[in-house]
Formats: C-alpha cells, sequence, structure tokens
C-alpha cells in the first residue's frame, strides 16, 4: 500500500473492484478471512483482484478460529464471538478503504490487546449487544475492565475526505457485524456511483463446492486435477495442448 494517501478516483475504482469481488464471493457461501493489501493485485490499467483464499472458508455459522492479519481483523474476532461470517471481509474492506484515504493502517496494533484498544479510541466501547456474544470468559472480563469510551466521529479523523467516503467508511466500520453494511449494499452507495452498475455485478450460479478438501488423493493426481482446472478457466481445449516432457 502506499505511504501517501491516493487520488479520489483510485480510491474509488480500487474500492468498488474490492466490494464487487466480495459480492461475487459472498454469495458463492465463501468467507476470505485474510483481506489485506498484501492480497490484492492491481496491474497497470488498475485491474483489481482479490488472491490468497488460502484461509478462505465455506460459510458456516459454527466459524471461529483466530484468522486474519491483525490491523485487518474484525473485532468479533478478536472478541472470540462464537460465530462469525462474511462481515469479517467487510471490516477488513473499510481498513484498507481507510488506508487508502490516509496513506497509512487504520489500526496498526502492536499485539491483539492494544489492536483493540487502537479500535475503541476510535469507535468507542463495543454496544452492550455485541459484549453479550463474547464466547470467553477471559475476553468478557478484560472488555468490561476497559474504560467507557465515545465513539468519534470519523469526519474529524479523515478531514480531507469526500463526504460521502466518510459515510461509506461509517457505514463499515461497525462493532456489531449484523449492522455492518454488506458488499451489494455498499456497491450502491453514493461513493461508489460513479462506477456502480447492477447489471455488471455478478452473483454466484450456486454454493461452491468443498467437498475437494475431504479428497485424499496422490499428488499427482492433484497436479492433474488443478491443471485441468486452469485450462478449462482460461478456455483451452486439452487437445491442443502440446504434451510436456
Amino acid at each position: 500500500m502506499t505511504s501517501r494517501p491516493l487520488q479520489e478516483q483510485f480510491i474509488q475504482y480500487f474500492l468498488y473492484q474490492i466490494l464487487r469481488g466480495l459480492k461475487y464471493v459472498h454469495s458463492a457461501g465463501v468467507v476470505h478471512r485474510d483481506l489485506k493489501p498484501g492480497n490484492i493485485l492491481i496491474n497497470e490499467n488498475c485491474d483489481l483482484k482479490i488472491r490468497d483464499f488460502g484461509l478462505a472458508r465455506a460459510q458456516d455459522p459454527r466459524m471461529t478460529g483466530y484468522v486474519s492479519t491483525r490491523y485487518y481483523r474484525a473485532p468479533e474476532i478478536m472478541l472470540i464471538w462464537q460465530k462469525y461470517d462474511v462481515e469479517v471481509d467487510i471490516w477488513s474492506a473499510g481498513c484498507i478503504f481507510a488506508e487508502m484515504l490516509e496513506g497509512k493502517p487504520l489500526f496498526p496494533g502492536k499485539d491483539h490487546v492494544n489492536q483493540f484498544s487502537i479500535i475503541t479510541d476510535l469507535l468507542g466501547t463495543p454496544p452492550d449487544d455485541v459484549i453479550q456474544i463474547i464466547g470467553s470468559e477471559s475476553t468478557l472480563r478484560f472488555v468490561k475492565s476497559l474504560p467507557k469510551r465515545e465513539r468519534h466521529p470519523l469526519a474529524n479523523k479523515f478531514r480531507n475526505a469526500d463526504a460521502d467516503a466518510v459515510d461509506l467508511l461509517e457505514r463499515i466500520l461497525v462493532f456489531n457485524p449484523t449492522e455492518r453494511i454488506r458488499a451489494a449494499e455498499a456497491l450502491a452507495h453514493e461513493y461508489l456511483a460513479p462506477y456502480h452498475d447492477p447489471t455488471d455485478e455478478p452473483v454466484a450460479q450456486e454454493k461452491f463446492d468443498w467437498s475437494f478438501t475431504n479428497l485424499d488423493l496422490p499428488v499427482d493426481t492433484w497436479k492433474i486435477m488443478m491443471y485441468s482446472e486452469t485450462l478449462d478457466f482460461h478456455n483451452i481445449d486439452q487437445d491442443n495442448v502440446a504434451p510436456v516432457n
């Protein structure tokens, strides 16, 4: 990520593409779980792709576990919620959005305790409905021991940002994931109006099939399957591919 703020049109276009990608991924029942600048690829034409689905998982109401890079980690993961879902990716996208606006990470915590403290400095103490769902007694005691803090308007921090940009960020950086804006809703926000096109923001036709992860196959078989999948993705007929010696 650049060490200085990006120009507005680039921020809008990059954020639009991130959210467009997340809309599709989430519609397929997949949670990326490690969205960060290092997992965003951009070419010379400003085309953006989300990479590295190594931590990705199917949507599951029982999904738990400590994932994602700290700076971009959603609070429900740090608070060891009993479950989390696609909203963790939206939070991460919001952190990337803020980083593009400021040219530096929004929540650069040194460890998970410091990370949570930095978040509450800006967003205030988590509301009771969030605290009640904490799944760890020790984490619950820690959160309750913290001094009460008020949420600061993001407009005070992002003074040079467009008002619509700040409004969208306010809707993303919400403690309660059930109240956090979804990818499809964010795409329709006024800030992304220059690029928003409902006819070109596809959703998956079916949920992603994770059953292959349960297969116990030889390495060579996996290689052949991956090679075939690559050819299929690029619409290349295997009969027209020269054999490799």
